[in-house]
């Protein structure tokens, strides 16, 4: 029996998605297991990404498609990673499961193995991997 496991991200520069492909690289170490990347949808406008100087830095992993909410009832295991914002999950990854309801309503998510890992630099910011089942 295979075990699939999605990696859900979201990154704005990179940080997240190098730590992603990590994890990805340790999961597919385990007999069985089956690992897919995925990334949520960005919500800042493409002028402030262009800006800012983030459209080219995401460009490195522009090849990972796009998760939909639903998708993740396909998967045995899920690892969420995010980077923080104020001390909290950054606005990308909320929305994406604040789209979760429906999942949870049909009790979809019930009896998978989940896992959270995070990157942060600012005093105060939840610093540090956090992984948690």
């Amino acid at each position: 029996m295979t075990t699939k496991i999605y990696i859900v991200f979201y990154s704005m520069y990179g940080h997240v998605y190098q730590l992603a492909e990590q994890e990805a690289v340790g999961a597919r170490d385990v007999s069985g297991c089956m690992t897919e990347l995925y990334q949520v949808p960005e919500l800042v406008p493409e002028n402030a990404l262009e800006k800012s100087g983030r459209k080219a830095a995401r460009r490195a992993f522009a090849h990972i498609p796009i998760i939909e909410p639903e998708r993740l009832a396909e998967a045995d295991a899920i690892i969420f990673g995010a980077p923080t914002r104020f001390g909290n999950m950054c606005a990308q990854m909320r929305n994406f499961l604040d789209q979760t309801g429906p999942l949870w309503m049909k009790g979809a998510l019930v009896g998978k193995v989940g896992s959270v890992f995070t990157s942060t630099a600012t005093q105060h910011g939840a610093q540090g991997i956090i992984d948690v089942d």
